[in-house]
């Protein structure tokens, strides 16, 4: 019988810290289709603060407060995420010690970058150490200090500052909405708008139910509870 090469791909996925001849490592790759086939997030920045807003896939009897799309990291700092939903709540709970070590080491709440590229340092790690697989997750930073700031991680740690953004399987037809409607130093209601009818845009079973959406502003951050939400999707 004739031996049967395996397929050129097969020889560089199988570890994380193996690069394909074209540069590219695969691991990263199926990481990112993890965020890629989530509900959507949608960030959007305004004149003083960020709008955060996202789906979440909810059966019949699930207790749907214990899913969370939107989290409360610090407080004046939130997150959207998508992805493997270990992993994301992992990433938050890092976030949240990272940030409460700060507040006991210096006294001051930690700075929204600061904190963003600890969590990008700590996700591109386990894209090089041999024996571990990287995070499936996609997660936006909503920050308020002296403004509003947007910013993005994906699974191979880049990072990112954006002033509007979306990540998960509606990103086409929200980002296309939302570069077609962006616009600077917007009302916190028209950021409210916008990233709920670009949310429309990629998710068309949203409902108040299964929709989180948070606010950073004014050095807070404080997610909407659902008679807030229902007002604004209705």
């Amino acid at each position: 019988m004739e031996f049967q090469a395996p397929s050129q791909q097969m020889g560089y996925d199988r570890a994380i810290v193996v690069f394909s001849p074209e540069g590219r490592m695969y691991q990263i790759e199926y990481a990112r289709k993890a965020v890629d086939k989530a509900t959507t997030v949608v960030g959007v920045a305004f004149n003083g603060g960020v709008v955060l807003a996202g789906t979440k896939i909810l059966q019949r009897l699930l207790v749907s407060g214990k899913v969370e799309k939107v989290s409360k990291i610090d407080e004046h700092i939130g997150v959207a995420s998508c992805g493997i939903l270990a992993d994301c709540r992992v990433l938050v709970d890092y976030s949240r010690v990272k940030s409460q070590i700060n507040k006991i080491t210096y006294d001051q709440k930690i700075e929204v970058a600061s904190l963003v590229k600890d969590v990008a340092d700590r996700i591109q790690r386990f894209t090089q150490i041999g024996g571990i697989r990287p995070y499936g997750c996609g997660m936006l930073f909503a920050g308020s200090e002296e403004r509003g700031r947007l910013f993005e991680t994906d699974p191979s740690g880049t990072l990112r500052e954006w002033k509007a953004h979306a990540i998960g399987r509606g990103t086409k037809a929200a980002k296309e909405y939302l570069i077609t409607k962006f616009k600077d130093n917007m009302t916190r209601e028209d950021a409210l708008e916008l990233a709920i009818t670009a949310l429309k845009q990629a998710e068309t079973s949203m409902s108040a139910r299964n929709t989180e959406m948070g606010i950073a502003e004014g050095g807070k951050f404080r997610k909407l509870d659902q008679a807030e939400v229902k007002k604004l999707i209705a």
